[in-house]
């Protein structure tokens, strides 16, 4: 369908490269004006260079669509307010922020530097928060506004390495698993005013996995970025204004919808630690197993 996205303001960040590229690219081909947010950094966040970024809404105005370059830092404070207001400023309203960016330090748990540790928590974590922050009271004063329910969309990204686990992303994976926490919860608060949360668990072949082990070609053809917007550009439209606080991985031949924690076997409460451990055991052996990095149980 055509002009999914016609009229609509969207923020892209992390949108130089990899799937945050793919999200602008198909977001403005579908008629949305987009803001391409990106530091231009290394995969483990050092360095900055707005070129990938330009390189982006350069590519979107030839294609006869609208974009700007934005250079915050999402995991500051005030650097996703400027994000916000430039919006704002340039476009005059925000539809969809679709949370992006992200930076890996991967090292096994006994290894992990404090460092290593916060600083991507910091990225993901609070790059996640402080821009959803900003635009959620931006949402809310329009609401108050016009005296009803907006139209908004958080798009937030998660991983199976948070939803699944991955071993050497303790930090990583804690982050990406409280995204996914945090789209839930949000979905919740900002339903009164017409927002959805939503996030999408990508399955691609970009920077950030080609170190993790070996790809065919046929399996980075099938992992392309690209799988990975459709999904996410619906949940930008319009028409997707009744999705919410829902986990999507899209990408890797596949489109599936995430289940998130829920309660199994069940006891009443036991005082004796001896007797709740034989209960315990025998909980644990009637249900389903954790999944593994594909989505099925472990052995």
């Amino acid at each position: 369908m055509a002009n999914l996205c016609e009229g609509r303001v969207a923020i892209v960040t992390g949108a130089a490269r990899g799937v945050g590229r793919e999200h602008a690219l198909l977001l403005a081909k579908e008629g949305a004006k987009v803001v391409v947010n990106d530091l231009g950094g290394a995969v483990d966040g050092s360095g900055a260079d707005k070129t990938p970024a330009q390189n982006v809404v350069d590519e979107i105005v030839a294609d006869g669509g609208e974009a700007v370059v934005n250079g915050d830092d999402v995991s500051s404070w005030n650097g996703a307010k400027n994000m916000i207001d430039q919006t704002l400023e340039t476009y005059g309203k925000l539809d969809v922020l679709i949370n992006n960016a992200g930076i890996l330090r991967d090292r096994m748990l006994v290894n992990m530097t404090e460092e290593e540790w916060d600083s991507v928590i910091q990225v993901h974590l609070k790059g996640t928060f402080a821009p959803s922050r900003h635009a959620a009271a931006y949402w809310r004063g329009v609401s108050k506004e016009i005296d009803g329910p907006v139209d908004g969309r958080i798009i937030n990204t998660t991983s199976t390495s948070g939803i699944y686990g991955n071993l050497g992303q303790t930090n990583y994976g804690a982050a990406k698993a409280g995204i996914a926490a945090f789209t839930v919860i949000a979905a919740r608060e900002l339903r009164r005013i017409g927002v959805t949360v939503n996030a999408i668990s990508p399955s691609a072949y970009t920077r950030m996995t080609d170190s993790l082990r070996e790809y065919t070609e046929e399996e980075i053809e099938w992992r392309a970025p690209s799988w990975v917007a459709p999904a996410v550009v619906y949940l930008a439209s319009a028409e997707a204004h009744d999705l919410s606080g829902r986990v999507i991985q899209a990408g890797g031949g596949m489109v599936a919808v995430c289940e998130g924690w829920r309660r199994g076997a069940e006891i009443e409460q036991i005082a004796d630690p001896s007797e709740l451990g034989a209960h315990l055991r025998e909980m644990c052996e009637k249900v389903r197993k954790n999944s593994g990095m594909d989505g099925m149980e472990l052995d």
